[in-house]
């Protein structure tokens, strides 16, 4: 299918560029969201005789994005989630998720915006790009976690997913303290039935005499 760009499209092409695109990609996405219309005289002529307008709403979107991403990038947001000791969710947060928890801290984005190829599965920061417009791209930080004072705690730079380090090392200096004080048993044990030994010997010697 060939089509003919209302705006920019990543590294498809800018706007009037005519581009030959994949059946699929043109009907789901390109055309019902009006980024491009089909390649054809009547289009072209259309195109060609509503350029300037089209280029004037195009500026107009992509200023707005501008607007919208000074106060956005870098901004970070909260999701308080169930998840294992281990870190893992047992449920995910969506772009849906992030979308709604930027809407309540006042930003202007919708679910489309947001790019995140898989749902977000563990605690942690995590930074998420959202494409506001074809040339304007800002990224947050999405704090995944059990509770608000983890949270705290995440944004401080702790890594929640391995809460359980000092733990496992604490207890194998205990294990380790352990065995040095049984080795040290055992060597008096040693030393004390060698004496016991020589003891034995000379007490034998005496009685021959």
């Amino acid at each position: 299918m060939k089509v003919i760009l209302l705006e920019r499209v990543g590294r498809l092409g800018s706007l009037g560029d005519e581009v030959t695109v994949k059946n699929g990609f043109g009907r789901n996405y390109l055309l019902p969201t009006g980024k491009a219309i089909r390649a054809n005289e009547a289009n072209r002529t259309r195109f060609e005789g509503e350029r300037a307008a089209i280029e004037k709403r195009n500026e107009d979107r992509r200023n707005e994005a501008a607007g919208i991403a000074e106060g956005l990038n870098g901004a970070n947001v909260v999701m308080i989630r169930q998840a294992s000791e281990a870190g893992t969710l047992y449920g995910s947060v969506s772009s849906r998720d992030i979308a709604d928890g930027l809407i309540e801290k006042g930003f202007s984005v919708t679910k489309n915006t947001i790019i995140l190829p898989l749902p977000i599965k563990t605690v942690g920061i995590h930074e998420v790009a959202l494409n506001l417009h074809a040339e304007v791209q800002v990224s947050v930080n999405v704090n995944v976690a059990r509770s608000e004072s983890e949270a705290e705690r995440q944004e401080a730079g702790e890594d929640m997913t391995v809460s359980g380090f000092d733990d496992d090392i604490a207890v194998e200096e205990v294990v380790a303290e352990e065995g040095d004080e049984a080795e040290g048993d055992d060597a008096d044990a040693s030393a004390d039935d060698a004496t016991d030994t020589d003891e034995e010997a000379n007490s034998e010697e005496a009685s021959e005499e």
